[in-house]
């Protein structure tokens, strides 16, 4: 049974939560597999996940945005909801990423160049 952990090239289980969060979707270098030595990063599902997430923490930034002089509430509480928002969009998916979809190959070229 294929685990999410295992590395796509030579199917061991190289990777921990950790690891696989930090080696990141498709548009980035990847993390090297300590077996065959070859980047790895999460796949497609982990890529949309992660724009579709953004998308939706940037559209409740422009809401607060938007809406931060409605009342005296939003007014007091605009600066720190937004800061959570823009901390969410860089945590949420990495979390994600640790402990769901699968690994893949990188297809970068410029990840291969020394």
């Amino acid at each position: 049974m294929s685990s999410i952990y295992n590395c796509p090239c030579c199917g061991e289980k190289t990777f921990n939560p950790l690891t696989k969060a930090m080696a990141g979707t498709m548009k980035s270098k990847g993390r090297r597999c300590p077996k065959c030595q070859k980047l790895c990063v999460n796949g497609k599902g982990a890529t949309t996940f992660s724009a579709i997430y953004f998308l939706i923490s940037f559209a409740f930034v422009i809401f607060v945005y938007l809406h931060g002089k409605d009342s005296v509430w939003w007014d007091t509480h605009e600066v720190p909801i937004v800061l959570a928002l823009m901390l969410g969009m860089y945590i949420v998916p990495k979390i994600v990423n640790g402990f769901c979809f699968k690994m893949m190959e990188t297809i970068r070229l410029d990840a291969y160049e020394k």
